[in-house]
């Protein structure tokens, strides 16, 4: 008798361990599984950046990073309304998928040498140029324009310091802490003009309260290979990634994405990458 209630207790709490494993299973494989097992999925984007990764004052996400990031949740099994955006600044971006904060990262993420030996990457799937933006009647058409004349980027970017040592060396640097306050200085006439990748410049541009009041110079000062970051080793999750943006292209989503988020302000986009082809 003894050795039989020690048999059914510990059947019991076998059972209970066995039942406990399986729904702490359930949960891990909806972080996981998409719209099949009702699971979520975080994605990191920029929280401020019009046209490209934005929240808006609702609390809604909208821009280009956020359609792609959206288009790829989608094909990995998740709708829209299973996708957590997070934060992920441009200095936490490999530690946030280190961690695994976010399961990936659309974010204006340049691919790079140094930057692939920490996270994977998929794509690429814009390319940007370093460019500058101007008000529509400015006479700046190239680079050495600038001489004289006074250049906003932001504090700590290189692009206004590359701009001054490559092409324009008399040029006035203005560095402020964010773009948007770069773009309300060059509506103001407080610099001549703002530099940095042509994308976030036509997603600032493509403002309603900008329309019309700025244009890009078109001069490419530089290639900027948009990726999407995952985990450093995860080939699976890179190869479903690289598959749905190459469906997203092939199906005209892309092109309808680059021309909702930055047609306002005329960007003329290059022709979508080919995935896994990086442009130098």
């Amino acid at each position: 008798m003894k050795l039989r209630k020690v048999t059914a207790a510990s059947a019991a709490v076998l059972a209970l361990a066995l039942s406990a494993t399986a729904c702490g299973s359930d949960d891990s494989d909806d972080a996981d599984s998409g719209s099949s097992g009702g699971g979520t999925i975080k994605v990191g984007i920029k929280y401020d950046q019009p046209g490209l990764g934005l929240k808006e004052p609702d609390g809604s996400f909208s821009g280009f990073d956020v359609d792609v990031a959206t288009y790829v949740a989608k094909e990995l099994g998740y709708d829209a309304d299973k996708i957590e955006f997070v934060e992920t600044k441009s200095a936490d971006r490999e530690n946030a998928i280190a961690r695994g904060d976010v399961k990936f990262i659309a974010a204006t993420y340049s691919i790079n040498d140094e930057r692939k030996e920490k996270v994977n990457f998929a794509g690429p799937y814009l390319l940007a140029h370093q460019d500058l933006l101007v008000k529509t009647d400015s006479d700046i058409a190239k680079g050495t324009d600038l001489n004289g004349k006074k250049l906003c980027s932001v504090t700590g970017s290189t692009s206004a310091q590359n701009v001054k040592a490559d092409i324009a060396p008399d040029a006035q640097l203005k560095e402020l802490g964010g773009y948007s306050e770069c773009i309300a200085a060059l509506q103001s006439g407080a610099v001549d003009a703002v530099t940095t990748d042509d994308s976030i410049l036509a997603g600032f541009a493509a403002q309603e309260k900008y329309k019309g009041q700025f244009k890009l110079t078109g001069l490419k000062l530089s290639n900027e290979n948009y990726g999407i970051g995952v985990k450093k080793g995860d080939t699976a999750t890179t190869d479903k990634i690289n598959a749905a943006l190459t469906k997203m292209v092939s199906d005209g989503s892309w092109q309808k994405a680059v021309d909702a988020n930055f047609g306002p302000a005329n960007y003329k986009n290059e022709p979508a990458p080919k995935i896994g082809v990086i442009v130098s």
